[in-house]
């Protein structure tokens, strides 16, 4: 039997998905969550314009510090508890039996509304990169080119979304491949863009530009406080650097998982950090205009900063934009790819929770298809959520800040929860796995769970001043609203009959 599934079984878990997943495979799956370009671009621009390069280029390296603390933390536990349900299960397991429901309970739905939420803020990035590639490629902003207008913005992000189900419908194996795919593509076109991109640009900024550059944007952002604007500049980093956990969502799909699960954590951390600080620097050295970046009667209508940076390099040396748009064809699809992947997570995490009755109408969630043995009906409810979630584009200028900062505060504040459960529980109540960290554990999580902290703290903030309807950070009050009316539902019902995750063995005689 193998090393994983012996271990689910002791658990209280029979096998119900194929376990066919190596740990080449987790490993693409986890690296194309994280994405190289899917964190990084997005914010890229805004998070220049508060304080310049400098707070930029070394904040990455801060952030990815800190980073390593979680992914060790994580690592642990995933290697003890090898099951699809990963956050929450752990969250159960190692709290105390009178707190482990309310863990579960906490945790299952921060990781749910993170994941789902994480789905629109890639079909939203990937939309934005697309009307860009549609801009240049009818001409410019200047020469009339096609700025897709919000009604068509949003049926690119619908479409998107769609796409992404129908495809997560198929056997795993199919997912698998397209995620390989995925991993080598963001490898290639990462390298191709990092070392591309500052040789065509006819001028480079210098190195004490890039490296201890520090200019604020008052005028724009109406921010005046240098470490409010140097913490905001941030956000990019930490948007980008986490979504390794999705290796943990397919450790019953993954051979050996109590092994593999912990290195796909560690590896992706370890090449996101260096590839993606590695972008940060190609791109600030190729700017050549930085305060017309931002002009919105720029060729790229000031809407993607990192489109305007690539077309000044390729029509400055070239005089057409055909390099800028292939670059651009690239970073989409790691959009595409990365989109893909957040909703393969989503729909285990949604298909685990509803499999011990967590969700409303659980006995529809946690049904497999049939053939592929994959949760397709947790799938379509991800992406009809998504879908809702994008409905405001159409009205409302701040919808990526907000999806943004439900799904990272969703998303990392669920590592939080078995983090901490971790960290006050007595060591030897604690079943290690192959990977554990010994004595080292209790300060490491300490550090992760303050970072964690610090993190969903941040992306509560206003990220403009003054502050007004067309700037307002609205996912205090989404949070808010949302987790106000879980924890309710909590408080009137759902402690009286949710256990946290149930088991579908019985440990006495073997049998399901």
């Amino acid at each position: 039997m193998d090393s994983g599934e012996k271990r689910l079984n002791e658990l209280g878990y029979k096998q119900e998905l194929r376990r066919e997943m190596t740990l080449f495979k987790t490993f693409a799956i986890s690296f194309s969550t994280m994405t190289l370009f899917t964190g990084i671009t997005p914010l890229y621009g805004s998070s220049l314009l508060y304080a310049g390069p400098a707070s930029l280029v070394w904040g990455w390296v801060v952030v990815s510090f800190f980073t390593w603390f979680v992914g060790l933390a994580m690592a642990e536990i995933c290697s003890s508890f090898p099951t699809t349900g990963s956050l929450y299960f752990w969250a159960a397991h190692l709290a105390s039996p009178k707190w482990g429901p309310f863990a579960s309970w906490c945790c299952a739905w921060l990781e749910t509304i993170g994941l789902i939420a994480g789905m629109g803020t890639q079909a939203y990035a990937g939309s934005q990169t697309l009307q860009s590639i549609i801009l240049l490629c009818t001409g410019t902003n200047k020469d009339g080119g096609y700025f897709a207008p919000k009604w068509l913005f949003l049926c690119m992000y619908i479409g998107l979304t769609i796409i992404w189900a129908v495809l997560n419908t198929f056997a795993l194996e199919v997912i698998a491949f397209i995620d390989i795919i995925s991993m080598w593509w963001q490898v290639a076109g990462g390298l191709v863009i990092i070392i591309m991109l500052p040789l065509v640009a006819l001028t480079t900024q210098s190195a004490s530009y890039v490296f201890t550059h520090f200019e604020m944007s008052p005028e724009a952002t109406g921010i005046s406080s240098k470490p409010y604007a140097v913490i905001l500049s941030f956000l990019v980093s930490q948007y980008s650097l986490y979504g390794y956990d999705s290796a943990a969502h397919l450790t019953e799909e993954t051979k050996g998982a109590d092994k593999t699960g912990p290195i796909a954590i560690l590896s992706s951390i370890g090449i996101i950090s260096i590839f993606g600080w590695a972008l940060i620097l190609a791109l600030c050295f190729s700017i050549q205009d930085f305060s017309y970046l931002y002009d919105k009667s720029n060729e790229t209508a000031g809407a993607f900063v990192p489109a305007q940076i690539l077309y000044d390099a390729f029509h400055g040396r070239y005089h057409n934009s055909t390099g800028a748009i292939i670059l651009l064809i690239v970073i989409w699809g790691s959009f595409f790819f990365g989109g893909l992947s957040v909703t393969t997570s989503a729909a285990r995490v949604v298909y685990a929770l509803s499999r011990d009755k967590g969700i409303p109408f659980s006995s529809i969630w946690r049904q497999l298809h049939p053939k592929h043995k994959v949760p397709s009906n947790a799938v379509w409810l991800c992406a009809a959520i998504c879908i809702i979630l994008g409905l405001p584009i159409l009205k409302v200028n701040v919808v990526f800040t907000a999806i943004t900062s439900i799904c990272t505060i969703g998303w990392v504040g669920g590592y939080a929860v078995p983090i901490f459960a971790r960290m006050v529980m007595a060591e030897k109540k604690f079943n290690a796995g192959p990977f554990y960290l010994g004595k080292a554990s209790r300060p490491i999580c300490l550090i992760a769970f303050l970072w964690i902290c610090y993190t969903c703290s941040v992306f509560l903030l206003p990220t403009f001043y003054p502050i007004s309807w067309d700037t307002f950070n609205y996912a205090p009050v989404a949070l808010g609203v949302g987790l106000g009316l879980i924890m309710l539902w909590w408080l009137l019902d759902a402690r009286k009959w949710f256990t946290g995750p149930v088991r579908n063995i019985d440990n006495e005689n073997g049998k399901v």
